[in-house]
This record gives structure tokens, sequence and C-alpha cells, in this order.
């Protein structure tokens, strides 16, 4: 730990130089801050943590904090790295820690041992959480740190030393933003100076000829060389990249291996959208001041690495050129210097491509083919007949004229629009006449089949029942014996109740018949089954009003159309009109309305009513169930009249008074 209480000391100068000494990326700076607020607190242990935002107020909303790195690392002698398994000592404390220091936005701090505050002298050890940076976004960062047990006085002066380097973050923040100011700077320079270029040249060749000599030369490279793709000059999706031109080169001999293997380099830049640097950069900064960039590392360099066989020495840079959402373009830069391009000098060159993409696609666009000057011509002809200024507009406000005279004379039939469903005129529903068990069903009897009047579908067992009904039977037959003997004996009185009994078995015998013969479930009438499968359901159990079939002829079919209510005034009895189904849309079947229900019902937040027709002739391949458009026929109208129906309907009821 160092001196805190003498701010020159050699250990604050230290910290003052490594923090606000040049970092490449923020991961170095902030393996620097971990290290620094580490050593300067006196930590056992430093850990950065990526915290993620909270949903709510309540911090334990947020999800798992992330560890990113610790201090010290598994080796002292290297910097912070990023944590192994079990590494972090105090982990579900250390997390939570982390956890309301982020969602909190401000600095906390935790004993070790009974989760109160640092005033409390009981607590041996602290923890303390510190964010970083400012508030925003999907995650924030903080540093926690493992502390042994002080004093209050001594919490305190740690605290403000905490707090006090943690700020350096601010300033990396504000040297990093300047840094992208002057990239930025630089790449509108650069773009400017080759838009110059370019601009002085009166073809798509020349002005790409003139680009990479002047890139060459301000870059110090041996070859740039540049590839436009092929059809996106006629709104196309592009295709496979073509040299255009090469720096100091005339002509451009496509027989050359080196000229294929640029183009594979420009095909393998374009297929990745991205830029694409050879040899690649590692994926991490380090701590050496080592540039890293993950996506440039992880890119596919296979036809780079053919294209820069041929030297050792040859370093690679491929920049796709972009206008809008399109890959217009690849230009590739070899040089054979001994530091090449740099990872800035990567966002420099992509940054001006940029800028320099549309011009060049306009020069491109100008020096296309006759027939992609077919428009302008005409644009020019049409000139003769309406002025030379202003001409495209005039065909419109002919063209607008002419469309105004059409919909306001011409008359076209008008038709009323409506979802339909075709039902079963004479639909029948066959259900289970008492509580059983399905003992048998007629064999390869399926939906779709069809069946006669009488056909028998199912039977129920009857089993139990017929021994119910022998048991009355046996009953009955008792009682008639008890009969005989009380006519004997004359007792009248014994004879009446013997009588009583011998009827009420008698209805027994004959509910038991009326059941058994019920048993048997046979079809109502001729028909087709469109629902019910019993063959998978043999000795399970039904109960009464269970719905076994529905049977329904299909050569009666009616159209059940729901019709808007402000429609339904066009819709009268007898109108003709076509339907469409959804299973057959290019088939049209006539139809003519027998019946509107004069009741309305809503649907889908609007009133429909309900109007049913037949068709004139029904196709055999209709079936009950299938969903469709009708067309009902109400007259023939203007197009002006057709389109501002609703709307003037709309207003007479809006402006009524």
């Amino acid at each position: 730990m160092i001196d805190q209480g003498k701010l020159r000391s050699p250990g604050w100068q230290r910290i003052v130089t490594e923090l606000t000494a040049d970092a490449p990326d923020d991961r170095v700076f902030l393996m620097r801050l971990l290290a620094v607020v580490s050593q300067a607190s006196g930590a056992k242990q430093g850990v950065l943590w990526a915290v993620p935002a909270a949903d709510g107020d309540d911090a334990q909303a947020a999800a798992e904090p992330r560890g990113l790195l610790v201090w010290p690392s598994a080796n002292p002698e290297q910097p912070p790295s990023a944590p192994a398994e079990g590494q972090i000592e105090l982990e579900l404390d250390t997390k939570t820690a982390a956890r309301t220091a982020g969602h909190r936005g401000k600095i906390e701090v935790f004993g070790t041992e009974n989760d109160s505050q640092f005033y409390d002298a009981q607590s041996t050890g602290f923890l303390i959480a510190a964010p970083i940076g400012a508030a925003g976004g999907a995650t924030r960062q903080v540093v926690t740190l493992l502390l042994d047990g002080r004093s209050p006085q001594a919490m305190q002066t740690t605290l403000a030393v905490v707090e006090l380097i943690v700020g350096y973050v601010h300033g990396h923040g504000a040297r990093q933003t300047l840094r992208r100011t002057q990239a930025a700077a630089q790449a509108l320079d650069l773009a400017t100076k080759l838009i110059g270029s370019v601009n002085t040249s009166t073809s798509f060749k020349g002005a790409t000829m003139q680009m990479c000599n002047d890139l060459s030369r301000q870059l110090g490279a041996d070859r740039v060389a540049l590839g436009w793709t092929k059809g996106l000059d006629a709104g196309g999706e592009g295709g496979a990249v073509k040299t255009v031109a090469i720096s100091d080169t005339e002509n451009i001999d496509r027989r050359l291996a080196m000229v294929k293997q640029l183009e594979d380099a420009m095909d393998e830049c374009l297929d990745q959208e991205q830029p694409i640097v050879y040899p690649p950069p590692p994926e991490r900064s380090g701590a050496d001041g080592a540039e890293g960039d993950v996506l440039l590392a992880q890119a596919v360099t296979h036809a780079h690495k053919a294209l820069g066989a041929a030297d050792a020495r040859l370093k690679l840079v491929s920049i796709p050129m972009r206008v809008d959402e399109d890959v217009v373009g690849v230009l590739t830069i070899e040089t054979a210097a001994d530091k090449g391009i740099d990872l800035a000098g990567v966002e420099l060159l992509q940054s001006a491509c940029d800028l320099l993409a549309p011009v060049l696609r306009l020069r491109r666009t100008a020096d296309r083919h006759t027939g992609l000057r077919a428009y302008d011509d005409t644009v020019k002809a049409a000139g003769w007949l309406v002025g030379a200024k202003h001409t495209v507009w005039k065909l419109g406000g002919l063209a607008v004229m002419a469309v105004a005279i059409g919909v306001t004379f011409v008359q076209v039939p008008y038709r009323v629009e409506a979802p339909v469903i075709l039902e079963a005129q004479n639909r029948r529903f066959v259900s289970a006449p008492f509580e059983g068990i399905i003992a048998s069903v007629t064999e390869n009897l399926k939906e779709g089949d069809e069946v006669s009047a009488g056909q028998v579908l199912a039977r129920l067992d009857t089993s139990e029942m017929e021994l119910q009904r022998l048991s009355a039977i046996a009953k009955r037959a008792e009682a008639e014996k008890d009969a005989d003997r009380a006519l004997s004996e004359r007792d009248t009185a014994a004879f009446k109740q013997v009588e009583q009994q011998i009827a009420q078995a008698q209805a027994q015998i004959d509910l038991y018949d009326h059941l058994i013969a019920k048993a048997v479930i046979t079809s109502p009438i001729d028909g087709r089954i469109l629902a019910g499968d019993l063959s998978q359901r043999v000795g399970s159990s039904v109960t009464l009003g269970d719905g076994l079939y529905e049977i329904a002829p299909l050569d009666q079919l009616t159209i059940v159309a729901r019709v808007q209510d402000r429609d339904i005034s066009l819709v009268t009895e007898g109108m003709t009109g076509d339907l469409a189904t959804k299973a057959y849309p290019d088939r049209r079947s006539p139809m003519t309305v027998d019946r509107v229900v004069p009741l309305a019902s809503p649907e889908d937040g609007t009133n429909a009513f309900e109007v049913r027709a037949t068709l004139d002739d029904p196709p055999a391949w209709m079936r009950p169930g299938m969903e469709g458009l009708a067309k009902f026929d109400t007259g023939k109208r203007t197009l002006l009249d057709i389109g501002t129906r609703r709307i003037r309907d709309t207003l007479r009821l809006r402006l009524w008074w």
C-alpha cells in the first residue's frame, strides 16, 4: 500500500503516470486501473465485474454479475487476467456487493462477516464495491476490493483513495473520444483529397486509377487495387468482384495469376462484409501496447494468405466500400513496410472509403450503357411535348388528370366482399343412447366414408343389460306363481300386490328390450361421415349424449357469409355472386342469395350479418367446413363512387346533426 498522506510521493507519481498513459483500448486501461486501485488500497484481492442492469428498483432483480478480471492473477508477474474457477475469494458476497453498487451507482462498503457497514467495529474485513464509468446501457462495470479489518479513520482514507483513482476512468473516456474525433477528421481529410482527385477524371475508369495512385503515394504502399461488384449498378444484389484499377497499371490482364489472386482476396472480403488484415492481429490488446481486435482476428484470410505467399514481408489490408447497406466494391492495399497499417489506419481507411464509395458509384452510373440511358432519352423526348423544364412533374400531372377522368366516368361492376364458410344443409349428429361401453365398430368405417340410412355403425355392450333382463324375467315368473297361489287361496289382497310386482317386472323387461335395441347404432340418413372414428375406441366407455358421429349429404351445401353492417344494405335476397375457396382460389362458383338473417352479431370489433346462399352448381370437391371469400354483385358504379363510398358514409354519420 502506498503512502496515502503524501500526494507527491513516488507511489502517487507512478499511479498518475500509469492511469494517464495512452492505452490502446478499454481493456488495457481497465487492467491498469484494477491493478493500481488494488495496490493503492492495500486490498488482498481486486475483481472487475460486469453487472447487467436491473429491470426494477430492486438490485436483486438484476442478472448474475460476471467476473472480467482479477488481481493478483495466477502469475504474480503478469497483469490482471480473467478469473479462474474458485479464484475469487468470498465469491457470493462479492457478487452481491458488485450487483448492489452497480444498481445504485455509488460506492458501497460491506463487512465480510455480518454484512454490516464499515463503521461496525465487529467486522474484521471489508468489501468495497465501486462502480466505474457513466450509468446507462445494458451493463455497468464495478470494481470490488477485499480488505483486511482496519479502523474507521483508515477506511475513510481508503475510500477517498479508491474514489479518486476510479475517477481516472473519465479521463480515459475523454482521451478515447478525442482519439475518435481526430480519426474522423483524418478520415474526412483523406476522403476529401481522394474525392478531389476523383473529380478531375471524366470517366469511372480514370477516377479509380487516379484514386489508387494517390492512395498508394499517401500510404507508401507497394500496390493498391480496387474491385467493383457486378450487378449493383443496375440495382441487383451484386456478385463477384471484378478488378477495375491497380496503382501504376494502365491495362489489367485478367489472365495473370496475380489478378486472379487479387479478386479472390476481394471476394473473401466481400463475403464477410468487414475489413480483413493479414497477418491478422491478436484478439485482445496486450499490456505491452500491442493492438488487438476480435473481429479482425477471427476473419477468414485464406485468399489473403495465398496472395501474400510470394513475399513473407508483405502485409495486406482489404476494406469494403459501402453505400447504405450494399458493399459496392473492395479496396486492397499491399505493403512490405515493417510497421504496415495499424488498426487505427484500418479505421481511417474504412471511414474514408465510406465517404468515397457514393461518389464512385455515381461516377459508375454515369458510365452505364445505352439501355440504362433510355429513361433520360424518354424524359427529353417528352420535353418537346410539355416543355423542357419540370418535364417529369408535367408528365405526372397529365397522368393524374387521365386517372381522374377515368375514375370519374368509367363504370365497373361493384362487388361486396365477405368471408364465407360452407355448411351442410341436412346435418345429423349420432350420440350415445345411454352410458355404456363400445363393444364393436363396423369394420373399415372411417371419416369420409359414405353410409346409407339404417346402416349399422357401431354396437354398445349389452351383456349386463341382458343379465338384468333375465333377472327381471325370473322375478316376473316368480310373481306369476305367487299370483296363481293367491287366486287358488282366494286371497284378493295378496293377488293385487303380486299383480303390481308382475307389472313392475314387465316394465323392467320392456326397458331392457328398448335399451338393447338402442345399443345398435345406425345411420339416420344417407350421407358421408364428417366426423367420428371409433375404430380406436373399442372397449372405451361413453356417457349419455356423447357425440359419436356427424353425418351429412355432401350434395346439399349452404354458404354462410358474414357481411359487415356497412355493406349489408347492398345485399338483397335473389342477388347473385361468386365464391372462391381457400382450397382452390383460382376456381369460381356462382351462387344465389337465399336469405339475409336480420340479426347482427359482433365479430372482430364490428357488427356482421349472416347471409345464406346456395351454389347454382356445387362442385364435387367442395366439403363442409371449407372457408373462402364471396363477392356479391351489386351493379355497376364509377371508380370514384366505389373509392369514396365508405368515406362519404362515414362523413354523413359524423357530420349528422
